[in-house]
């Protein structure tokens, strides 16, 4: 790979056209995958690429003057020094705030190499427009804000963030509630009842790591087949199944990790009081994001918990 100080003017020039075509194209896709659910976003993404197709032109005229109508082949990832970009544009379910956030890099980025190119430049003519491109890259990030402000009014906006939201709350928060909630409460009973029926604290750890996991991947597994998210909206089943899965794991965990504590008395009241936490999350996590009053949610969760927990101790003494 070159470095751009290695590179001839020719190849300069080449590589911000391609670049220029290539952050026009990613600018269009965007619109296309933003319009149904956010269509005064995918309008900004239209103007944006828009211009870099007129940057593009500009480039393209100044070669054909200086060079001919052959161009050579160069790309951003024939140069050393271009961050490699996460394809995101190909993802299914895109994220709002992450396609404003690329599109602030690609920018960023665009006026960087601008500058430093002008900068060793030899041609008057050449260094003149890519010095004018760099201080339009540069600018374009409070343009960006302008065109937002047009096309996203305070109603937009807050429509699209609200969407946003469902999406977050769709995809994450409710598989990833439900793995918690199953993680933290299903396995009460298994635990507590291998401690109780052993008092060893080698052996229940291992009792609850068993539950933990083995829940985990039997949660993540269902939720990731239960729904493909093409009709319901909830996105990618397998982003589904890995968060359900996650946190249900991560709900056994919580009071499994203090059986490595040899004391069998310490470790089930340190075990007990993560149990407590445990719960108020979960209560928190409904009152945040579900809209469950959080005295309800409290009762509920601590309710159903206690019956677990008090199964598991019964059993565990017989």
């Amino acid at each position: 790979m070159k470095t751009l100080a290695e590179l001839t003017e020719e190849e300069v020039i080449a590589l911000a056209v391609s670049s220029e075509e290539e952050d026009s194209r990613i600018y269009m896709t965007f619109a296309m995958r933003l319009r149904a659910d956010y269509p005064a976003t995918a309008q900004m993404f239209e103007e944006m690429a828009a211009e870099e197709q007129e940057h593009k032109n500009m480039l393209l005229d100044l070669y054909k003057r200086r060079f001919g109508q052959q161009m050579p082949y160069i790309t951003r990832q024939d140069v050393r020094g271009f961050l490699k970009r996460s394809p995101l544009w190909l993802m299914k379910d895109l994220r709002i705030e992450k396609v404003r956030r690329q599109a602030e890099i690609m920018e960023l980025e665009a006026g960087n190499f601008y500058a430093k190119a002008a900068e060793q430049a030899r041609d008057v003519e050449v260094r003149k427009l890519l010095g004018d491109l760099a201080l339009i890259e540069k600018g374009h990030q409070a343009k960006a804000v302008d065109i937002e402000a047009k096309a996203l009014p305070e109603d937009v906006k807050s429509e699209e963030d609200e969407t946003a939201r469902r999406v977050l709350l769709l995809q994450i928060v409710q598989p990833g509630l439900s793995g918690l909630i199953d993680g933290s409460v299903s396995t009460l009973a298994p635990i507590f009842a291998a401690a109780f029926a052993t008092q060893s604290t080698h052996e229940t750890f291992l009792v609850g790591l068993a539950a933990s996991i083995g829940g985990g991947i039997s949660m993540g597994l269902t939720e990731a087949m239960s729904d493909d998210g093409e009709i319901t909206g909830r996105g990618s089943p397998w982003i589904r199944g890995i968060a359900c899965g996650g946190m249900t794991t991560v709900g056994g965990l919580g009071h499994t990790l203090p059986y490595l504590i040899h004391d069998f008395w310490t470790a089930t009241w340190i075990a007990a009081i993560i149990v407590i936490v445990e719960l108020i999350a979960i209560s928190w996590v409904r009152w945040k994001y579900m809209d469950t009053p959080f005295h309800s949610a409290m009762v509920q969760i601590i309710f159903g918990g206690s019956l677990v927990l008090a199964a598991g101790i019964l059993i565990g003494g017989m």
